[in-house]
C-alpha cells in the first residue's frame, strides 16, 4: 500500500509556532514519563478498590511497558511510513482513549488491558517526537530545542510521583487513584490541539515501505512467553507450564532473529539490522541495558510497595520519601551531561558504583532502624542510588552505539529503546516477585519484619544486577557516538 505524500514543511516556520511545536511534543513525552511510573505510587490504592492479587500489581506496570517494548519496534517505522506528525496525533488520541479506559476500569483485568493498549499507543506517539522537533526547527537551533527534553524529563521524574501521590491523596471529585490516568486528558488535548495547528507535515520518507507485521508478531510472543511466568508463576505456586513457557521463549527469539537475517537478504524491511549485532560492543551494550533497567525499575517498584504495604504510608507520604531518589536523578543527569565528553566510558562506571554505594546504604539502614526506618533514615541511600542512576541515562545509549555503522544508527537506537522497556519489564516481574514472595500473601496488616526482610532481600538481588552491569561496562567502546 502506498502512502499519499504529506506537503512539505515550511523552511522556518515564526518562532511562536516552533515554541507551541515544541510544547505539543514535550507534552507527549510527559504523559509517557508519568504513566510509567504511576504503579510503584498509585498500586496500594488501586488494589484496595478492584482487589486482586500482587500479581495484578505487577502485571499493571509490566503491562504498559511489555507492550511499549514490542510496539516501539514498529512505532519509529510507521513515522517513516505515514508521516511523522500524523503518527503522533493518531497515537496521542490513543493513549488519550486507553487512559480514559484505565480511569473507568471496574476490575483489575480491565485496567490490564486498558495499560496494555496505553502501550501500544505510546509506541506510536512516542518515537516521533525527535523527527518532529528537527523537521521543526532550523538547524541553527535544533540543538537548543533538543536541550528543553532534559530539564522537563528531569523535573518530570521528580515532580512525577509527588503529583500522582497529591492526586491520589486528594480524591478529586471522588475519583481517587483515577484521576492519575485522567490527568492525561488535558495533557492529550494540549498536545493534540497545539500539534495539529503547529507541527510540520513533513515527507514522508518511506511511503513504499512494508512493516515486518511477522516479525512483531514474533517478538510479542517470545516476550510474553517470558514475561507471562515470572509475574504469573509465584501467585500459581510455579506450575510446570510456567517453567515450559520460559523455556520456550528461547526458541521462538531465536526464530526472529532468524526471520531478520532471512528478510535482510531478500532486501525486505526489518525491525532490526542484523549487522548492529556483529559488534560486540553493541551486543553486550544490549545484555547491559535490560540489567540495568531491570535492577532500577525493580527496585523502584519494591520501594514503593515497601513503603506503602510495609511500612504503612499513605500514597503521598511514600512519594514524598521517594522524591530523594527521583532529586539525586536530576542532579546525576546534570553531572553526566556535562563531563561525559571528557569522561566517557568511565561516567557509567562511576554511576554504576554510585548507584551501588545507594543500594547497600539502604540494605544498612533496614539492618539497622528495622520497622522504625522513618523517610529520613531513606533520604542519604536514596539520593545517592538516584545520583548514580542519572549519570547513566544521558551518556548510555550514545556510548553503547559507539561502533556502530551511519546506516545502522536508526536500527540500533530503536532496539535499545525497545530492549530498555524489555527491561523495565524483566524488572518489575523478577524483582517484584522476589518482594512480593518474601512479603507474603496480600493481607492487609502485613507484618512490619516480612516487609523490611523482603526489601532487604530485594536489595541483594539489586546489587547482583549492578555488579553484572559494572562488568559489562568494560566491554563498551570507550567513547560515545557524537
Amino acid at each position: 500500500m502506498t502512502a499519499v505524500l504529506e506537503a512539505p514543511a515550511p523552511v522556518a516556520a515564526p518562532v511562536r509556532r516552533r515554541r507551541l511545536g515544541l510544547a505539543a511534543v514535550l507534552a507527549a513525552t510527559l504523559m509517557n514519563l508519568l504513566d510509567s511510573t504511576v504503579v510503584s505510587v498509585g498500586g496500594p490504592a488501586i488494589q484496595a478498590d478492584l482487589g486482586g492479587g500482587y500479581a495484578s500489581l505487577q502485571w499493571i506496570a509490566a503491562g504498559y511497558t511489555l507492550a511499549l517494548a514490542v510496539g516501539l519496534l514498529v512505532g519509529g517505522r510507521l513515522g517513516d511510513m505515514y508521516g511523522r506528525r500524523r503518527m503522533l496525533l493518531l497515537g496521542t488520541t490513543a493513549f488519550v482513549a486507553a487512559s480514559l479506559a484505565c480511569a473507568v476500569a471496574p476490575e483489575p483485568q480491565a485496567l490490564i488491558a486498558a495499560r496494555v493498549l496505553q502501550g501500544l499507543a505510546g509506541a506510536v506517539m512516542i518515537p516521533q517526537g525527535f523527527g518532529l522537533v528537527r523537521d521543526l526547527f532550523p538547524p541553527a537551533e535544533v540543538g537548543r530545542a533538543f536541550g528543553a527534553f532534559g530539564p522537563v524529563i528531569g523535573l518530570a521524574t521528580i515532580l512525577g510521583p509527588v503529583v500522582a501521590g497529591l492526586l491520589v491523596e486528594a480524591d478529586l471529585f471522588g475519583t481517587g487513584w483515577r484521576m492519575i490516568f485522567l490527568i492525561n486528558l488535558p495533557l492529550g488535548a494540549f498536545a493534540l490541539a497545539a500539534g495539529a495547528r503547529v507541527l510540520p507535515a513533513a515527507p514522508v520518507t518511506a511511503p513504499s515501505s512494508r512493516l515486518d507485521l511477522g516479525g512483531g508478531l514474533l517478538a510479542g510472543v517470545a516476550i510474553l512467553l517470558l514475561v507471562h511466568p515470572l509475574v504469573q508463576g509465584r501467585e500459581l505456586g510455579w506450575p510446570a507450564w510456567s517453567l515450559v513457557m520460559a523455556v520456550a521463549s528461547l526458541p521462538v527469539f531465536a526464530g526472529f532473529a532468524v526471520h531478520q537475517v532471512r528478510r535482510t537478504r531478500r532486501g525486505a524491511a526489518t525491525l532490526v539490522e542484523p549487522s548492529v549485532f556483529g559488534k560486540r560492543s553493541y551486543t553486550s551494550g544490549t545484555v547491559l541495558v535490560v540489567v540495568f533497567f531491570a535492577a532500577v525499575c525493580g527496585f523502584s517498584l519494591a520501594i514503593g510497595m515497601f513503603l506503602q504495604l510495609g511500612l504503612g504510608y499513605g500514597a503521598l507520604r511514600a512519594s514524598l520519601t521517594m522524591t530523594a531518589f527521583a532529586v539525586g536523578a536530576f542532579l546525576g543527569t546534570g553531572f553526566s551531561a556535562a563531563r561525559t565528553a571528557s569522561l566517557g566510558r568511565t561516567v557509567l562506571h562511576l554511576g554504576l558504583g554510585l548507584l551501588a554505594a545507594g543500594v547497600l546504604a539502604f540494605h544498612l539502614v533496614l539492618g539497622w532502624a528495622g520497622g522504625a526506618v522513618g523517610p529520613w533514615d531513606l533520604a542519604l541511600p536514596l539520593l545517592l542510588g538516584g545520583a548514580g542512576m542519572g549519570m547513566i541515562f544521558v551518556p548510555l545509549f550514545g556510548i553503547i552505539m559507539g561502533d556502530v555503522e551511519d546506516h545502522e544508527v536508526g536500527s540500533a537506537a530503536g532496539v535499545l529503546e525497545s530492549v530498555q522497556q524489555l527491561g523495565a519489564s524483566l524488572g518489575v516481574a523478577v524483582l517484584g516477585t522476589v518482594f512480593f514472595g518474601r512479603l507474603g500473601s496480600p493481607v492487609p496488616g502485613a507484618a512490619v519484619a516480612r516487609a523490611v526482610d523482603a526489601a532487604q532481600v530485594v536489595s541483594l538481588v539489586t546489587l547482583g544486577l549492578v555488579a553484572a552491569a559494572f562488568a559489562l561496562a568494560f566491554l563498551l567502546p570507550r567513547e560515545g557516538r557524537h
